[in-house]
């Protein structure tokens, strides 16, 4: 039991991606006998409920139910910063007359940041994916970035938001991208520049599993082969041909067994025959099969990538979208991977990386090391010990 409990409010938005990288720090902080608030839209009050924390209710506007995301970056950003607009007096509604002692805060859940300025409290960003680096605003993409059609007005609306919010914070790039205090919760291996990170500001506690991976199982097939797991997470996860694919290219493959992932927007009778030696689910218990598995075909997001490396894995990264394309080139620069694009994954380029990957001593070498790093960073212990840290 800590010291003295407190009152602990996350913030964040509902996309799973978003919320299960910090789930087990807000169980590990109930646990410690804490009043844990997280304030997130209903439709994921079940993951949020489960940990023991108190949901407050939050109304989001972002496309996470059809997945509906626009390609045009200023766009997609642009959803976050309506999102942070119309949920800021939802949280005034709440945490004005009962402010939290700390409040925690996901990458996307600006309105948190914005409130705990106003109330003068201390703030803590939970980072699911790679932080700010020195040198990062003059970087030729976040260059142009700032290019685009659509980019100066969506700053100056930011800008105003800001002001309109009293906000301390003020200049749109320090507000979004350089919180003054954050916890990365990725191994720092996928961090870009990682040396050029402001450790007095940032600290990489690596995955953060906890519980999850006790909780989570799965039994290997009793044959001693090999396990192959694939997974294009859960937003980009409509490809039921790269899916026929997969079948085609270690369906009946001697000594593999396969578990496919399809997700909620593919249907099973899309793949056409599954050969005997695939178990296809819409869901699977990712981590509980990385850790025993051989391989690991991938969307190259940050929450599968660092379970791949945290698990050792070798993996065949096949990018979808956004900063998965930069995540794929990160893992094969390690050593541990290959990446093959959608349109180039065909099932002899499959099959070649999976028995190129496997076959080497040297990605094993590395995935091992790699995987016994990301494991000293300490993870959901050491991210709840220096939130405890902050506290007043």
């Amino acid at each position: 039991m800590p010291a003295r409990p407190a009152h602990i409010a996350m913030a964040g938005v509902p996309a799973v991606s978003h919320i299960l990288p910090s789930l087990e720090i807000i169980r590990e902080l109930v646990a410690r006998g804490h009043r844990v608030t997280y304030a997130n839209d209903p439709a994921v009050a079940d993951l949020i409920t489960a940990t023991g924390a108190e949901l407050v209710p939050c109304d989001s506007t972002l496309p996470t139910a059809d997945n509906n995301w626009p390609d045009d970056p200023i766009a997609a950003m642009s959803l976050f910063l309506d999102n942070a607009i119309q949920a800021l007096p939802q949280l005034r509604a709440t945490y004005d007359p009962d402010p939290a002692d700390l409040y925690l805060y996901d990458i996307g859940a600006y309105a948190a940041r914005a409130l705990a300025e106003t109330q003068n409290r201390p703030v803590l960003q939970l980072s699911p994916t790679y932080v700010a680096w020195s040198g990062y605003d003059h970087d030729e993409l976040a260059t142009q970035l700032w290019q685009l059609p659509g980019a100066d007005t969506y700053r100056s609306r930011f800008s105003r938001w800001l002001a309109d919010a009293g906000a301390t914070t003020t200049d749109v790039d320090t507000f979004s991208g350089r919180p003054a205090r954050a916890l990365a919760l990725i191994p720092r291996a996928m961090q870009p520049h990682a040396e050029q990170v402001d450790t007095d500001a940032v600290t990489f506690v690596g995955p953060c599993f906890g519980e999850r991976a006790a909780r989570d199982t799965w039994t290997r097939p009793a044959d001693d082969g090999n396990v192959l797991l694939i997974s294009l997470g859960s937003a980009y996860t409509r490809q039921p041909e790269f899916y026929r694919r997969c079948l085609a290219a270690f369906g009946n493959l001697p000594g593999w067994y396969v578990v496919l992932q399809i997700g909620k927007y593919t249907d099973h009778d899309e793949l056409g025959d599954i050969p005997a030696n695939v178990d296809v689910h819409s869901w699977v218990p990712q981590l509980a099969i990385l850790e025993q598995a051989d391989a690991f075909v991938t969307h190259a997001g940050m929450g599968g990538s660092s379970e791949g490396l945290f698990t050792g894995v070798p993996m065949i990264a096949v990018p979808q979208a956004a900063e998965q394309f930069a995540n794929a080139d990160r893992l094969v620069e390690l050593g541990v991977a290959q990446r093959i694009d959608t349109g180039d994954a065909t099932p002899e380029t499959l099959r070649a990386a999976l028995l190129d990957l496997t076959g080497d001593p040297a990605v094993a070498e590395r995935s091992a090391r790699l995987r016994d790093a990301a494991r000293a960073e300490g993870g959901t212990r050491r991210a709840a010990d220096l939130i405890e840290e902050m506290l007043p």
